[in-house]
């Protein structure tokens, strides 16, 4: 399989469908021999963050340590699928910059279907009072405005969401539009 190195920036709200669609295009590109590395907002607040609060300036550098893991990786032919909230337009244009080859995915679903969806119960403790900053309650998220890609996880279900990114990347030239 031949590709080339590239981010691919998954954001959205809390429950939206971000780690269950890079997940499974990690499959698929798994199988297709890809070099492939996934940064999971979650594990890299446990391993690479793990110091940084939730202030706008903490949230800031942890995209900006994200990004900076992403650009390396990217640099060397890897296709790194970055699951992360990252609430703020500016920082993640910030990132693209440094990076380069940046494939933004809006993974776009409604508060209220993502408090539905919410596994952690982190909406129900946010509008109890009890989560202070929370993405979507009582902090912003700021949609892209011109993403590569929007899956619309609460109109389209995962395999239609799995098609728009497999077809962009191969329009892009990332990965061979092969099988």
């Amino acid at each position: 399989m031949q590709h080339r190195g590239v981010t691919v920036w998954f954001t959205g709200l809390s429950g939206a469908g971000k780690t269950t669609i890079s997940g499974a295009i990690a499959e698929i590109l798994q199988q297709k021999q890809c070099k492939l590395e996934i940064l999971d907002g979650d594990i890299v607040r446990e391993n690479l963050t793990k110091g940084l609060g939730f202030s706008k300036a903490d949230r800031d550098e942890n995209i900006r340590r994200i990004g900076f893991v992403a650009h390396l990786l990217t640099r060397n032919g890897v296709i790194v699928l970055v699951s992360a909230i990252s609430p703020y337009r500016e920082i993640r244009q910030e990132v693209r910059g440094k990076i380069g080859d940046f494939v933004e995915v809006y993974v776009n679903a409604p508060l209220t279907v993502c408090e539905d969806r919410d596994v952690k119960g982190l909406y129900k403790k946010a509008r109890a009072g009890e989560i202070k900053g929370f993405t979507g309650i009582d902090d912003p998220y700021e949609a892209p405005t011109n993403p590569e890609i929007e899956c619309n996880t609460d109109q389209e279900d995962l395999s239609e969401s799995i098609a728009k990114v497999m077809q962009k990347l191969a329009e892009l030239g990332y990965i061979s539009n092969d099988d």
